[in-house]
């Protein structure tokens, strides 16, 4: 039996105040539709349909999946009539979970619950809320059996007093969940055709109905303007820390931390304050992150720090590694083990070989650098000419005195030395010493004559 995930996403969103369809706007970095899409493929579903109306277009470039099922929804009447439009490329012997797009942060394991719950008719997803104004109660039997939904401006004052509520999540086989839609009617203060009916239909036709509690109001909290958006986006982060530390990761304030995309750890891994994780980022055992640090798409080895203040985007970086303060690694750029990269060193496209250090204000662009190089203060690789790139190589153990200026495509060969304040325009042999400065001249008693 096939699992076919229905998730409407056709509203405009008018409380978000923008032209952007509300799906579209991020949560950590991804839109919230694609939250609501990855974890329905964690949960095991087979097939997606996305329901679509404002803005559908721009919803589709936005999520680019061939994999998805697109149905367009004209008019909004309702969100039983959304899941109608879909409802005819579903085979009656699939089970369908029902979805929202502005909902991101059902986990999998809930969803599997829901589906598992509905083998024999519909099951839905309640949670209980301390100020439930605005959602459909949870309509019970004296027995605890449920009976049906009303929607908020449906309910009386007694039926506006219960608590517990419906997340809007549902699950049904396929054929139940056709039949029931095909009796709902629009008769309600809203005039819309209403999914929560499927469920008064189902208990009218003795088929059973269950509903699964959500243990975490997040997980089944919609949003509708941007307070909600931020106040999910700490949700999610908080979560993402939890879910750290629980794995033997030091976070030092799971306030603040920042995970946009997908951040693995090893153990004793230390995160600082402010710090945002974009992309896939691995962390090996005792990597330490200093405060405010963005880490994008890299790879960092056992016991490398980063310091504060750095900035590294697709970067490999071996073990035993220094980074920063105030360093900024670009991509390209691959650090052997036990290498260092000081403050103020920017570094693009280039390799440092093991033990090989760049402790201060310099650029490291388009270059292969050998092990044991110390690269002085002011250091700069000059590798664009105006219309192309050239590679500078500076073999091991090299010495690159401070303020040099190394004119690419350039060599300087294992063990030399540059002095400083030397631009290299040629390639320097093996072992010798390469300098261009002009002799240092002085005029004697210049200060006073000048003053006389």
């Amino acid at each position: 039996m096939s699992i076919h995930a229905i998730v409407l996403a056709a509203g405009q969103g008018t409380r978000m105040r923008s032209r952007l369809p509300k799906v579209l706007h991020e949560l950590a970095g991804r839109p919230l539709l694609q939250h609501v899409l990855d974890g329905a493929r964690d949960a095991g579903v087979d097939a997606l349909h996305v329901v679509i109306g404002y803005g559908g277009t721009r919803v589709r470039d936005a999520i680019a999946d061939e994999r998805l099922q697109w149905v367009e929804q004209p008019e909004q009447l309702g969100t039983g009539h959304a899941v109608m439009q879909a409802l005819p490329a579903v085979p009656d012997d699939a089970t369908v979970l029902v979805l929202y797009g502005d909902v991101p942060l059902v986990r999998p394991a809930t969803m599997r619950l829901l589906l598992a719950a509905a083998t024999d008719g519909p099951a839905l997803l309640s949670v209980f809320l301390s100020n439930p104004s605005g959602y459909g109660r949870i309509l019970r039997a004296p027995d605890g059996g449920l009976l049906g939904i009303v929607e908020h401006k449906d309910a009386t004052p007694e039926q506006l007093d219960i608590r517990e509520t419906n997340s809007g999540l549902l699950a049904c086989p396929a054929g139940i969940l056709r039949s029931c839609l095909g009796r709902c009617s629009n008769d309600n203060a809203q005039g819309e055709y209403y999914l929560t009916d499927v469920i008064g239909l189902a208990v009218a036709d003795g088929l059973p109905v269950s509903a699964v509690v959500a243990s975490d109001s997040t997980e089944v909290t919609g949003i509708n303007d941007r307070v909600q958006l931020a106040a999910m986006e700490r949700a999610y982060q908080r979560r993402q820390a939890e879910d750290l530390m629980r794995a033997g990761v030091t976070v030092a304030d799971p306030e603040r931390i920042d995970v946009r995309g997908a951040l693995s750890c090893g153990t004793d891994v230390f995160i600082d304050v402010n710090c945002v994780f974009e992309g896939r980022v691995r962390l090996a055992e005792g990597v330490r992150i200093g405060p405010n640090c963005l880490v994008r798409e890299s790879d960092l080895g056992p016991n490398t720090v980063v310091e504060a203040n750095s900035v590294l985007e697709q970067a490999v970086i071996g073990s035993g590694v220094q980074v920063g303060p105030f360093a900024r690694l670009r991509p390209g750029t691959d650090l052997a083990d036990n290498s260092k990269v000081g403050n103020f060193v920017e570094i693009k496209k280039a390799r440092l070989g093991e033990g090989s250090k760049a402790n201060h204000l310099s650029y490291i662009g388009d270059a292969s650098v050998g092990a044991g190089v110390n690269i002085g203060a002011g250091t700069i690789t000059c590798n664009y000419d105006g219309v192309n790139k050239h590679q500078t190589v500076i073999e091991d153990g090299a010495f690159i005195g401070s303020d040099t200026q190394l004119i690419a495509p350039v060599t300087v060969g294992r063990g030399a030395v540059i002095g400083a304040g030397t631009t290299v325009t040629r390639d320097v042999s093996p072992d010798s010493l390469a300098t261009s400065r002009a002799r240092q001249s002085e005029v004697a008693g210049w200060r006073s004559r000048r003053r006389g």
